[in-house]
Protein backbone atom coordinates (compact mmCIF):
# COMPACT_ATOMS: atom_id res chain seq x y z
CA UNK A 1 0.00 0.00 0.00
CA UNK A 2 1.00 3.64 -1.22
CA UNK A 3 -0.27 6.82 1.44
CA UNK A 4 1.06 10.01 0.36
CA UNK A 5 0.24 12.63 2.81
CA UNK A 6 0.67 16.36 2.17
CA UNK A 7 -0.11 19.33 4.34
CA UNK A 8 0.59 23.33 4.80
CA UNK A 9 -0.87 24.16 0.95
CA UNK A 10 -1.98 27.65 2.40
CA UNK A 11 -3.63 28.92 -0.59
CA UNK A 12 -1.12 28.34 -2.78
CA UNK A 13 -2.93 26.77 -5.66
CA UNK A 14 0.04 26.61 -7.94
CA UNK A 15 2.31 24.74 -5.91
CA UNK A 16 -0.92 22.18 -5.11
CA UNK A 17 -1.23 21.32 -8.67
CA UNK A 18 2.47 20.36 -9.35
CA UNK A 19 1.81 18.05 -6.39
CA UNK A 20 -1.08 16.81 -7.88
CA UNK A 21 0.49 15.97 -11.22
CA UNK A 22 3.43 14.32 -9.02
CA UNK A 23 0.67 12.09 -7.19
CA UNK A 24 -0.60 11.24 -11.11
CA UNK A 25 2.58 9.45 -11.54
CA UNK A 26 3.17 8.20 -7.69
CA UNK A 27 0.15 6.33 -7.80
CA UNK A 28 -1.09 6.01 -4.46
CA UNK A 29 -3.63 4.14 -2.94
CA UNK A 30 -4.49 6.65 -0.49
CA UNK A 31 -4.19 10.65 -0.40
CA UNK A 32 -4.11 12.21 3.24
CA UNK A 33 -4.28 15.99 3.72
CA UNK A 34 -2.72 16.80 7.03
CA UNK A 35 -4.50 20.24 7.41
CA UNK A 36 -3.55 24.18 7.02
CA UNK A 37 -5.21 23.90 3.67
CA UNK A 38 -6.03 27.66 3.72
CA UNK A 39 -4.58 31.25 5.18
CA UNK A 40 -1.19 32.84 4.06
CA UNK A 41 -1.68 32.31 0.34
CA UNK A 42 -4.29 34.09 -2.42
CA UNK A 43 -5.97 31.41 -3.93
CA UNK A 44 -7.85 29.65 -0.74
CA UNK A 45 -11.17 28.93 -2.40
CA UNK A 46 -9.42 27.24 -5.34
CA UNK A 47 -7.53 25.33 -2.76
CA UNK A 48 -10.08 23.96 -0.72
CA UNK A 49 -12.86 23.14 -3.62
CA UNK A 50 -9.75 21.24 -5.09
CA UNK A 51 -9.41 19.21 -2.35
CA UNK A 52 -12.68 18.22 -1.27
CA UNK A 53 -12.89 17.22 -4.97
CA UNK A 54 -10.04 14.85 -4.76
CA UNK A 55 -12.26 13.24 -1.82
CA UNK A 56 -9.29 12.53 0.35
CA UNK A 57 -9.27 12.59 4.27
CA UNK A 58 -8.81 16.25 5.74
CA UNK A 59 -7.18 17.21 8.57
CA UNK A 60 -7.54 20.06 10.82
CA UNK A 61 -5.06 22.73 11.26
CA UNK A 62 -4.72 25.82 13.04
CA UNK A 63 -4.61 27.91 10.01
CA UNK A 64 -7.89 26.06 9.11
CA UNK A 65 -9.26 26.58 12.59
CA UNK A 66 -8.51 30.20 12.46
CA UNK A 67 -10.32 30.96 9.73
CA UNK A 68 -12.85 29.29 10.91
CA UNK A 69 -12.76 31.04 14.54
CA UNK A 70 -12.38 34.17 12.70
CA UNK A 71 -15.59 33.88 10.85
CA UNK A 72 -17.13 32.86 14.57
CA UNK A 73 -15.77 35.73 16.22
CA UNK A 74 -14.56 32.93 18.84
CA UNK A 75 -13.70 34.54 21.91
CA UNK A 76 -10.65 32.03 21.67
CA UNK A 77 -8.86 34.78 19.47
CA UNK A 78 -8.23 38.45 20.99
CA UNK A 79 -10.52 40.96 19.96
CA UNK A 80 -8.21 43.59 19.45
CA UNK A 81 -6.96 40.99 16.53
CA UNK A 82 -10.39 41.99 14.62
CA UNK A 83 -9.69 46.14 14.14
CA UNK A 84 -5.49 45.22 14.09
CA UNK A 85 -4.48 46.10 10.10
CA UNK A 86 -1.70 43.42 10.92
CA UNK A 87 -4.23 40.79 10.76
CA UNK A 88 -6.10 42.09 7.48
CA UNK A 89 -4.91 39.13 5.52
CA UNK A 90 -7.11 36.63 8.01
CA UNK A 91 -9.76 38.58 7.54
CA UNK A 92 -9.53 38.49 4.03
CA UNK A 93 -9.24 34.70 3.66
CA UNK A 94 -11.56 34.61 6.15
CA UNK A 95 -14.29 36.51 4.12
CA UNK A 96 -13.27 34.25 0.66
CA UNK A 97 -14.43 31.36 2.44
CA UNK A 98 -17.22 32.71 4.24
CA UNK A 99 -18.94 34.04 0.61
CA UNK A 100 -18.41 30.77 -1.59
CA UNK A 101 -19.63 28.80 1.50
CA UNK A 102 -16.85 26.74 3.09
CA UNK A 103 -16.63 27.58 6.21
CA UNK A 104 -19.01 24.72 7.65
CA UNK A 105 -16.24 22.17 5.80
CA UNK A 106 -13.81 23.75 8.16
CA UNK A 107 -16.10 22.92 11.24
CA UNK A 108 -16.35 19.35 10.60
CA UNK A 109 -12.31 18.45 10.38
CA UNK A 110 -11.36 15.49 12.53
CA UNK A 111 -8.11 16.50 14.65
CA UNK A 112 -6.46 13.12 12.93
CA UNK A 113 -6.83 10.43 10.64
CA UNK A 114 -5.30 6.69 11.67
CA UNK A 115 -4.02 4.04 9.36
CA UNK A 116 -4.62 0.96 10.58
CA UNK A 117 -3.93 -2.42 8.62
CA UNK A 118 -3.95 -6.12 10.25
CA UNK A 119 0.16 -6.76 11.19
CA UNK A 120 1.21 -3.78 10.08
CA UNK A 121 2.11 -0.87 12.30
CA UNK A 122 -0.25 1.51 13.48
CA UNK A 123 0.12 5.02 11.88
CA UNK A 124 -1.48 8.28 13.28
CA UNK A 125 -1.29 10.97 11.38
CA UNK A 126 -1.83 14.91 13.09
CA UNK A 127 -1.39 18.09 11.59
CA UNK A 128 0.76 19.05 14.98
CA UNK A 129 0.87 16.18 17.03
CA UNK A 130 -2.15 14.23 18.31
CA UNK A 131 -2.26 16.19 21.27
CA UNK A 132 -2.49 19.85 19.60
CA UNK A 133 -2.06 20.97 15.89
CA UNK A 134 0.64 23.64 17.59
CA UNK A 135 2.50 20.32 19.13
CA UNK A 136 5.24 20.31 16.36
CA UNK A 137 6.82 16.76 15.47
CA UNK A 138 10.41 18.46 14.81
CA UNK A 139 13.83 18.06 16.09
CA UNK A 140 13.48 19.88 19.27
CA UNK A 141 10.53 17.77 20.45
CA UNK A 142 11.99 15.65 23.80
CA UNK A 143 12.12 12.19 23.77
CA UNK A 144 9.85 12.51 26.80
CA UNK A 145 7.50 14.05 24.80
CA UNK A 146 8.17 11.67 21.86
CA UNK A 147 7.48 8.14 24.41
CA UNK A 148 4.24 10.35 25.82
CA UNK A 149 2.89 10.58 22.65
CA UNK A 150 3.52 7.12 21.46
CA UNK A 151 1.78 5.53 24.73
CA UNK A 152 -0.88 7.82 24.75
CA UNK A 153 -2.41 7.71 21.47
CA UNK A 154 -1.10 3.72 20.61
CA UNK A 155 1.08 4.50 17.55
CA UNK A 156 4.66 3.32 16.81
CA UNK A 157 4.65 5.81 13.89
CA UNK A 158 3.32 9.67 14.21
CA UNK A 159 3.05 11.80 11.24
CA UNK A 160 2.95 15.41 11.62
CA UNK A 161 3.70 18.65 9.73
CA UNK A 162 2.97 22.34 10.72
CA UNK A 163 6.45 23.06 11.02
CA UNK A 164 7.31 23.22 6.77
CA UNK A 165 10.20 21.15 7.37
CA UNK A 166 10.76 17.57 6.83
CA UNK A 167 11.94 14.75 9.63
CA UNK A 168 12.45 11.22 9.66
CA UNK A 169 13.36 10.74 13.72
CA UNK A 170 13.45 7.59 15.87
CA UNK A 171 13.75 7.20 19.53
CA UNK A 172 12.92 3.87 21.68
CA UNK A 173 10.44 2.07 19.15
CA UNK A 174 8.92 5.44 17.77
CA UNK A 175 8.98 6.46 15.03
CA UNK A 176 8.12 10.49 14.11
CA UNK A 177 7.68 11.85 10.38
CA UNK A 178 6.91 15.50 9.37
CA UNK A 179 5.43 15.78 5.85
CA UNK A 180 7.05 18.98 4.87
CA UNK A 181 5.03 21.78 3.16
CA UNK A 182 3.20 21.94 -0.20
CA UNK A 183 2.88 25.72 -0.18
CA UNK A 184 5.65 27.28 1.69
CA UNK A 185 8.35 25.71 2.95
CA UNK A 186 10.84 26.42 5.76
CA UNK A 187 13.86 24.50 5.13
CA UNK A 188 15.40 26.95 2.48
CA UNK A 189 13.93 24.69 -0.64
CA UNK A 190 11.74 26.53 -2.55
CA UNK A 191 10.33 23.01 -3.78
CA UNK A 192 6.40 21.74 -2.68
CA UNK A 193 7.48 18.93 -0.47
CA UNK A 194 5.34 15.97 0.86
CA UNK A 195 5.34 12.25 1.99
CA UNK A 196 4.61 8.77 0.80
CA UNK A 197 4.85 6.06 2.90
CA UNK A 198 4.70 2.34 1.24
CA UNK A 199 3.78 -0.34 3.24
CA UNK A 200 6.22 -3.52 2.17
CA UNK A 201 6.42 -6.71 3.94
CA UNK A 202 3.91 -4.91 7.09
CA UNK A 203 6.77 -2.27 7.50
CA UNK A 204 6.20 1.10 6.49
CA UNK A 205 8.96 3.41 4.60
CA UNK A 206 9.08 6.82 3.60
CA UNK A 207 10.02 8.95 0.73
CA UNK A 208 10.09 12.63 0.81
CA UNK A 209 9.11 13.91 -1.84
CA UNK A 210 10.11 17.41 -3.50
CA UNK A 211 8.13 18.79 -6.54
CA UNK A 212 9.33 21.89 -8.87
CA UNK A 213 6.37 24.66 -9.84
CA UNK A 214 6.26 28.08 -10.79
CA UNK A 215 6.95 29.78 -8.36
CA UNK A 216 7.28 32.97 -10.05
CA UNK A 217 3.35 32.32 -10.71
CA UNK A 218 2.55 32.08 -7.77
CA UNK A 219 3.99 34.90 -6.30
CA UNK A 220 2.09 37.08 -9.12
CA UNK A 221 -1.08 35.66 -7.92
CA UNK A 222 -0.73 37.51 -4.32
CA UNK A 223 -1.11 40.80 -6.80
CA UNK A 224 -3.32 39.35 -9.22
CA UNK A 225 -6.17 38.23 -6.64
CA UNK A 226 -6.09 41.30 -4.39
CA UNK A 227 -4.30 39.48 -1.83
CA UNK A 228 -1.24 41.31 -1.73
CA UNK A 229 -3.58 44.92 -1.82
CA UNK A 230 -6.23 43.73 0.64
CA UNK A 231 -3.87 41.94 3.11
CA UNK A 232 -1.54 44.57 4.38
CA UNK A 233 2.23 43.70 5.88
CA UNK A 234 1.14 40.36 6.74
CA UNK A 235 0.10 39.40 3.23
CA UNK A 236 3.51 40.72 2.60
CA UNK A 237 5.28 38.52 5.03
CA UNK A 238 4.04 35.74 3.17
CA UNK A 239 4.95 36.38 -0.28
CA UNK A 240 8.12 36.66 1.39
CA UNK A 241 8.26 33.57 2.50
CA UNK A 242 7.55 31.84 -0.16
CA UNK A 243 9.72 33.61 -2.18
CA UNK A 244 12.90 32.75 0.12
CA UNK A 245 11.66 29.24 1.63
CA UNK A 246 12.04 30.41 5.15
CA UNK A 247 9.83 31.42 7.75
CA UNK A 248 9.76 35.15 8.60
CA UNK A 249 5.95 35.93 10.20
CA UNK A 250 6.82 33.49 13.31
CA UNK A 251 10.09 34.92 14.29
CA UNK A 252 9.00 38.23 13.70
CA UNK A 253 6.07 38.01 15.92
CA UNK A 254 8.14 36.96 18.77
CA UNK A 255 11.21 39.70 18.07
CA UNK A 256 8.07 42.23 18.44
CA UNK A 257 6.29 41.01 21.22
CA UNK A 258 10.07 40.33 23.36
CA UNK A 259 10.95 44.45 22.13
CA UNK A 260 7.69 45.24 23.27
CA UNK A 261 6.33 46.48 20.17
CA UNK A 262 3.42 46.32 17.86
CA UNK A 263 3.28 43.88 14.86
CA UNK A 264 3.25 46.94 12.30
CA UNK A 265 5.09 48.89 9.47
CA UNK A 266 7.42 50.39 11.67
CA UNK A 267 8.37 47.80 13.75
CA UNK A 268 9.04 45.25 10.75
CA UNK A 269 11.19 47.74 9.19
CA UNK A 270 12.99 47.32 12.66
CA UNK A 271 12.59 43.86 12.71
CA UNK A 272 14.52 43.97 9.13
CA UNK A 273 17.45 46.13 10.16
CA UNK A 274 18.16 43.83 13.08
CA UNK A 275 17.59 40.44 11.10
CA UNK A 276 19.20 40.88 7.71
CA UNK A 277 20.20 37.51 7.60
CA UNK A 278 16.65 36.01 7.98
CA UNK A 279 16.00 37.50 4.71
CA UNK A 280 18.36 35.71 2.70
CA UNK A 281 17.76 32.41 0.89
CA UNK A 282 19.63 29.53 2.54
CA UNK A 283 22.99 28.68 0.95
CA UNK A 284 22.44 24.97 2.12
CA UNK A 285 18.66 23.71 2.57
CA UNK A 286 18.30 22.05 5.64
CA UNK A 287 17.54 18.35 5.83
CA UNK A 288 15.33 16.86 8.72
CA UNK A 289 15.25 13.73 7.38
CA UNK A 290 17.87 11.41 8.37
Amino acid sequence: MRVAILSDVHGNLVALEAVLADLQRQAPDLVVVNGDMVNRGPDNVAVLERLHDLGAPLILGNHDDLVRMWVDRDPALPREWFSDPFWRATAWTAGQLQDAGLIDSLRELPQSYRLELPDAPSVLIAHGSPRHYRESLDRHLTEQAIEELGEEFGAPILVGSHTHIPLDRRHRGYWILNSGAVGVSFNGDPRAHYLLIDLRDWSWTPTFRRVEYDRGRALARFEESGFLENGGLSARIFREEVKIARSLLTPYMNWAQASGLPTNEDSFRLFRAANPHRFLPLTAPYEGTR
